[in-house]
């Protein structure tokens, strides 16, 4: 399973959003899991990647519906 910084990693790259130097050292394991692959100086999220990221944010949209209905 990822963990929070993981995914924001992965939606970073999947919006092409620059991240900091310190980051980088996750780079390597979400590599060696399949999420992202290096092209160049570029990072590519993955299929594996992209469904990751979508079923978090389908996850994140679901609990936020669940908060904002009514009770009772």
């Amino acid at each position: 399973m990822l963990h929070d910084e993981e995914l924001s990693i992965l939606r970073d790259i999947s919006q092409s959003v620059a991240f900091a130097d310190d980051r980088h050292g996750m780079m390597g394991q979400l590599i060696a899991d399949g999420y992202v692959m290096k092209d160049g100086d570029l990072f590519e999220l993955t299929p594996k990647g992209v469904t990751a990221v979508e079923e978090h944010a389908a996850a994140l949209g679901a609990s936020d519906e669940e908060q904002a209905s009514p009770i009772g």
